[in-house]
């Protein structure tokens, strides 16, 4: 069949359909058939002509003749669409092929090929982008898949202790079933399969959760927003959504988010070590080095680059498609409790070992008698096969004791607490990035933080104005002088890396791109000086250009116009004063600078800062060199001052925080009296720190200090003011060496340093670059300081809620361990059989973690000191409540043991039941007490913690099934309502008994320091 049909012939066509459709619905029942038959007849013709090629199937037989099969699916070739394919695409940058670049007509011939334009970008209908992403491909790659549900049973079955179980299970379920048949025989092996399989399951369950959630978290990490030029608009989207075609725009720090060419920009350097290894900064320029490669960070200056390949195409995608996320990740918290529980492990196997070796002796020695009274072990008379069954349940025992005695529940709880921790906090603004950091922030003593965007709003707005020495409140376009209007147009459109963008329509409003700050001068330029930036792009020419530097700040611009060379500076007030010896008056006039004029314009500059605004300078020069900017003797056009509100809420936050023993630092780039007074509004600043000379102070003077100086003043310092990055770095190190942890917030790329450095790195969300968000370990995704006090509150709720839950599981294995050594010692035999030891490992483990793992912050938590660096895990509180409950249970129990048949009159597995029963229940009570550790009113907010009820009642429910329903699983004898009552009212009492424990005192010092100190002396 032809492929070649005339678009004529297909216009006539779908006309003929169209007129045919329009028909009136009026007609006759002959006439409706007739329109039927020219439809068919006319939408076939179309088909036909629709239809590219006819579909051959392949197959032994030839395909019948009777029929037709149309592709209706045209197969549009979009490479054709465009004048390059991806195969040169990819080849021009992986290759740094600039032979191709070249022949293409450089990056202006690229743009080309690629349908797109420099200053407007690509069109951002749906359907465009949909075209580029069906023949260049998207933006992602494909991640490795997570591990499944059957790796984390592998794994769980690994455990040591878990296979001698089983081995144990295996041997008692074939001399069981040889012994007593099949029937009867299997429920001693069969149990502790099933008891065993339960521990694993749970365990897996958890780990497998966790796992998912950590995948979903790296989802989102790895959502980073980038701007982009469409319709020549510049906005902000999804590095997922970005084609190839599209303009993007790059400044510092920004991560470049796909393969490309620089078509536009000044003193651009890319940082390229995540892909070659190299530490050196590559320059990206017009006249060499064009390519940039996806994955990398730009260092210094600005630009746009032209998409070439995205997602698979890329090194970078290939790269991170091999790479899956380590969720093995060790905090120290978890370091510690390694230690912790191969210590108390240490402790349960000698345990076990003693109780094996005693249940041997006392067995051989015919000590042992069944339940009927007789000798179990008879010398030649006893059957080996008894002999063996009888030590297999005894080894079963014993390692059933080592399974109870070693707390693999508080990895679990760790991790349970962390997970769950790091689902809330991102509903709170947090992002965390490393495990480590949760658990880590509740011990921070000190936190440094910047002040714009974090304790302000960043939403800023210029309030004030002063050309030459008159103010300029009144309207500034109509009393200044034109030739200062234009050189303010050209120092504000010129020098700048935002942008103005205003849709086609007089209605339309202005929309303003880049940093809070360039917004603010740009819309204030646009709004009262009149100012049309693109003409004035149009008219002028950058010849070079110095991006602002947070060590100098300020940034500079040198341009060409009908062939004059001007210099334009811009930035801190102080800086750009420094700089000048003349200044142009409202009027025009150009004025030197004297003494009494310069200490006005200090007085100004001094009285905007005390309303906390940050004042901005412009200055220009007509003398420009051709390679390096004049940076004196230039003339001063006017300061303007920017009002940045402090955050609703902040003032709060802060004394929270100074409320809970952290001390608050703010570090800005700001002069000394814009921090003054911002600090003095948000309460870190407090009238006593009046008398404290060393509460404000320069970047420049700490710098200046010697090491001893910084470390006996450091301490006292609460706002540092024109500081530089390198500043907070230094005074993160001086913190760090007097024994503080430190939590830093930072936003910028030269902040990454001082962000390693500290415990705890916090980066911001909104404003925060690439760069300074995989230097931290949590992301503050609101930019809000009221955001870092609750991940403070977060980081002291998961180091709390680890500690109830190793009180609670050490007062267990206290409680089993002794209780089974005494009774094995004493009487041969142990109380709780190793079925009934799983299922109290089962309940503290792993419903006790979760349980306990995941309360909810309170305000009792802010009124805490910091625990520090150092402090102990178990605290002498925490000793005090589990000795004092676990002395409870192990009396309780153990008279029930010796004296319980006796005293209730019952059968041994009566007894037994109820020695298990109580405990049981011991641990449900006294799970209660756990939710505080120094609180009296455990009941408190109890109702908000629906977890926490449900798992109690699913536990105390599971009991009744364990001992009413389950007596051959289970090894237990039904108990009557009054047994029921006796088991409840013996673990009821230690709710009273922890309520007087905890009204006695315990010293600060640590127990353990004591035994320190007599082993020195």
């Amino acid at each position: 069949m032809s492929t070649n049909v005339s678009s004529h012939a297909e216009k006539n066509n779908l006309v003929g359909v169209e007129c045919l459709l329009e028909l009136p619905k009026t007609l006759s029942k002959s006439n409706k058939k007739w329109q039927v038959a020219f439809i068919k007849i006319y939408c076939s013709r179309t088909l036909l002509n629709c239809a590219k090629h006819a579909i051959g199937k392949p197959g032994l037989f030839p395909r019948s003749l009777s029929y037709t099969a149309i592709d209706l699916d045209r197969h549009q070739d979009h490479h054709k669409d465009f004048k390059i394919d991806q195969e040169t695409l990819n080849d021009l940058v992986k290759n740094k092929n600039q032979e191709k670049l070249e022949s293409l007509g450089g990056p202006k011939g690229l743009v080309s090929a690629l349908k797109t334009n420099t200053r407007l970008g690509i069109n951002e209908e749906a359907d465009e982008i949909q075209r580029r992403r069906s023949t260049f491909g998207s933006n992602t790659y494909t991640r490795p898949p997570s591990k499944s549900l059957i790796h984390f049973v592998i794994e769980a079955f690994k455990d040591l202790t878990i296979l001698i179980l089983l081995g144990c299970a295996t041997l008692s379920l074939g001399f069981g079933i040889k012994e007593h048949g099949l029937k009867e025989g299997w429920y001693d092996g069969g149990s502790i399969f099933v008891a065993v399989f339960l521990v694993v399951a749970v365990s897996a369950v958890s780990n497998f959760r966790q796992n998912r959630q950590f995948d979903k978290l790296s989802k989102v990490s790895s959502n980073i927003k980038i701007d982009v030029v469409r319709n020549g608009r510049r906005h902000e989207i999804s590095i997922f959504d970005i084609v190839v075609g599209d303009i993007i725009c790059l400044n510092i720090g920004d991560q470049v988010p796909a393969d490309g060419v620089f078509v536009e920009g000044h003193s651009l350097h890319v940082d390229e070590s995540s892909m070659t290894g190299e530490s050196d900064h590559v320059e990206v320029n017009l006249n060499g080095n064009r390519f940039l490669f996806s994955g990398t960070k730009v260092a210094d200056g600005f630009g746009k680059m032209v998409v070439t390949s995205v997602g698979m195409n890329t090194a970078w995608g290939q790269m991170m498609s091999h790479i899956s996320r380590d969720t093995n990740e060790q905090t120290p918290l978890q370091t510690r409790l390694d230690k912790l529980t191969s210590s108390i492990g240490k402790v349960g196997l000698l345990v076990a070992f003693l109780v094996l070796l005693v249940l041997l002796i006392r067995y051989f020695t015919g000590s042992t008698k069944d339940e009927s009274g007789k000798r179990e072990y008879n010398g030649k008379n006893t059957k080996s096969d008894e002999i063996v069954n009888a030590v297999v349940e005894m080894v079963a025992a014993a390692v059933t004791i080592i399974v109870v005695a070693i707390p693999e529940g508080l990895p679990l709880a760790v991790t349970l607490t962390l997970a769950y921790s790091m689902k809330r906090m991102m509903k709170d603004q947090a992002m965390v990035r490393k495990l480590s950091a949760c658990e880590t922030m509740g011990s921070a003593t000190t936190i440094c933080t910047d002040k714009t965007g974090t304790l302000t709003l960043n939403q800023m707005k210029v309030t004030d104005s002063w050309f030459g020495l008159e103010s300029g409140k009144a309207s500034p376009s109509s009393t200044l002088s034109r030739k200062v209007v234009e050189l303010f147009h050209q120092g504000v459109a010129m020098n700048t890396t935002g942008s103005v963008f205003k849709a086609k329509g007089s209605s339309s409003e202005y929309e303003f791109s880049g940093s809070p700050t360039e917004k603010a001068i740009l819309s204030w330029a646009v709004g009262e000086l009149k100012m049309d930036m693109e003409e004035v792009i149009r008219e002028h020419e950058v010849v070079h250009v110095e991006a602002f530097n947070s060590e100098k700040k300020r940034s500079g611009v040198l341009i060409k116009k009908r062939g004059e060379m001007t210099v334009h500076w811009k930035g801190a007030a102080e800086k750009i004063l420094a700089m000048c010896c003349t200044y142009y008056d409202g009027s025009g006039v150009v004025r030197e600078i004297q003494e009494d004029d310069k200490v006005q314009f200090e007085n100004i500059i001094q009285s905007m800062a005390a309303k906390s605004l940050r004042c901005i300078a412009f200055a220009y020069s007509e003398d420009g060199e051709t390679k390096k900017l004049k940076e004196e003797k230039l003339s001063l056009l006017g300061i303007v001052g920017i009002k940045d509100p402090c955050r609703p809420g902040v003032k709060k936050a802060v004394e929270d925080c100074q409320f809970a023993g952290v001390n608050i630092k703010m570090i800005t780039g700001d002069n000394i009296f814009t921090a003054r007074a911002i600090a003095v509004e948000c309460g870190i600043l407090t009238p006593e720190d009046e008398t404290n000379e060393d509460a404000v102070l320069e970047g420049e003077a700490f710098r200046s200090y010697t090491q001893q100086q910084r470390l006996e003043k450091v301490e006292r310092i609460k706002v540092m003011a024109r500081s530089s990055p390198f500043d907070k770095l230094l005074m993160v190190k001086c913190l760090k060496e007097l024994g503080h942890v430190v939590a830093v917030t930072g936003d910028g790329t030269n902040d990454a340093p001082a962000l390693k450095e500290a415990d705890i790195g916090l980066s911001m969300g909104i404003q925060g670059t690439e760069v300074a968000k995989e230097s931290s370990d949590i992301v503050i995704l609101d930019d809000n300081f009221a955001s870092v006090a609750t991940v403070l509150k977060w980081g002291r709720c998961v180091y709390n809620n680890i500690q109830k839950f190793i009180q609670f599981q050490l007062t267990v294995n206290v409680a089993a361990l002794v209780i089974n050594f005494v009774a094995a010692v004493s009487a041969g035999e142990v109380p709780l059989t190793a079925v009934q030891l799983l299922w109290v490992n089962l309940i503290m483990d792993t419903l006790g973690a979760l349980a306990l793992a995941t309360e909810k912050p309170t305000n009792d938590l802010m009124k805490n000191k910091p625990v520090g660096r150092t402090a102990p895990l178990i605290t002498n509180v925490m000793w005090r409540n589990l000795l004092a409950q676990a002395f409870y249970q192990i009396s309780v129990l153990l008279v029930l043991q010796f004296r319980g048949r006796s005293i209730f009159g019952v059968t041994e597995r009566v007894k037994n039941t109820l020695i298990f029963n109580t405990f049981v229940l011991c641990q449900v009570f006294n799970e209660f007490n756990a939710r505080s550790l120094e609180k009296k009113n455990v009941f408190r907010g109890l109702h908000k913690n629906r977890l926490f009820v449900g798992i109690i009642v699913v536990t105390v429910v599971l009991q009744v099934v364990m001992v009413e329903f389950l007596k051959r699983f289970a090894d237990t004898e039904r108990l009557n309502w009054g047994q029921w009552g006796v088991c409840l009212a013996i673990a009821a009492a230690s709710w009273p008994i922890g309520w007087l424990v905890k009204s006695v005192p315990v010293p600060e010092k640590h127990f353990f320091s004591y035994l320190k100190w007599k082993k020195r002396s």
